[in-house]
């Protein structure tokens, strides 16, 4: 998957050119259409400088032509709006596959802190009875050496 997301994001600047090298070609053949149907349009081959049914009918052809032109401009202009669209619904996915592998992280690592809290706690709880246990050892020791004490000396 990713290395299918890499190959159409290296493809892509390319795409971008070819595209763009197509679209300014065609809008040139569309200029020279253009300029064409302008000097078919000035032709008046009638008595007295009138134009003629074939000088109209020559001028629609150029219109005719430079419509299927436009056309094929406006289905390229598509093509490559597709093209974006599908590349930004693929850097798309990828932030949502990243962010979701992000949010399992984190939980992982919130997981992880907790277990190391309680832990913690676990160590506090078995430090203390540890030294509840020495202070009542302690304390034990020395109330039985002064009960000896007071025993040896009183006899």
């Amino acid at each position: 998957m990713k290395s299918l997301l890499l190959f159409l994001f290296l493809l892509s600047p390319l795409q971008d050119d070819n595209a763009s090298a197509k679209l300014e070609r065609l809008v040139e053949e569309r200029q020279s259409l253009h300029a064409q149907w302008q000097a078919s349009e000035s032709k008046k081959s009638g008595i007295f400088g009138n134009r003629t049914k074939k000088d109209m009918k020559e001028t629609n052809d150029w219109l005719e032509r430079i419509i299927s032109k436009d056309n094929q401009i406006v289905e390229e202009l598509k093509l490559s709006g597709k093209i974006e669209t599908a590349v930004i619904g693929q850097e798309k996915d990828d932030y949502k596959t990243i962010t979701l592998s992000l949010e399992q992280d984190v939980q992982a690592l919130k997981r992880a802190i907790g277990e190391r809290d309680k832990t913690i706690e676990e160590m506090l709880s078995n430090r203390r009875t540890f030294e509840w246990t020495t202070l009542i050892f302690f304390l034990t020791t020395l109330g039985l050496g002064y009960w000896i004490y007071r025993s040896k000396k009183g006899a």
